[in-house]
């Protein structure tokens, strides 16, 4: 074994240390960033859509609804030929509100899956958030501690410097 070892840089190490704590940060946002999209998309999905097509479905339904008793009146009124206009106005008002209850049923199986899909990923996110909260820190403690027995060292065993020679008189004659 070496009774010293050559240490020519300090600074890469506290370099690399630096680098993680900043790299810690920009995890730690990213994590956060990414929690946040799934929270608002579960709400989204389970709150704001679901509201928009259920205020679309009564609207439409509505809408039926009085294409019907046009429909109907048509029927009991003389003017027969508005009838196949009358119609045709409730197929299409009936589209729409089969259009909106399938965008419901859509949502609403969206909205069943999505904790199921999510979940995984989410638990990924999670021990990769113990390892940035937990491990990554004390690695960075490490470095740092390792950073200060080295610098220690290489104060300890850099060698003494010798003083400088006394400067001669030239009448002098030069000491033995």
């Amino acid at each position: 074994m070496a009774d010293h070892a050559k240490i020519t840089s300090l600074d890469a190490l506290e370099s690399f240390r630096a680098s993680l704590i900043i790299f810690l940060a920009k995890a730690n946002r990213a994590l956060d960033q990414v929690a946040d999209e799934v929270k608002r998309t579960r709400y989204w999905l389970q709150n704001e859509k679901k509201l928009e097509w259920e205020n679309q479905r009564k609207k439409r339904q509505k809408l039926f609804d009085q294409a019907n008793q046009e429909l109907i009146s048509a029927r009991f009124s003389e003017f027969k030929n508005s009838l196949a206009v009358q119609q045709m106005a409730v197929r299409k008002a009936k589209a729409l509100v089969d259009e909106a209850e399938g965008k419901l049923d859509m949502l609403k199986a969206w909205s069943r899956k999505y904790d199921h899909e999510t979940e995984p990923r989410v638990k990924k996110l999670e021990s990769l958030r113990h390892f940035l909260d937990n491990d990554l820190p004390r690695a960075i403690i490490y470095l740092a501690q390792q950073h200060r027995t080295l610098e220690s060292y290489a104060e300890r065993s850099a060698p003494a410097e010798a003083p400088p020679p006394p400067t001669s008189d030239p009448g002098q004659p030069p000491p033995l």
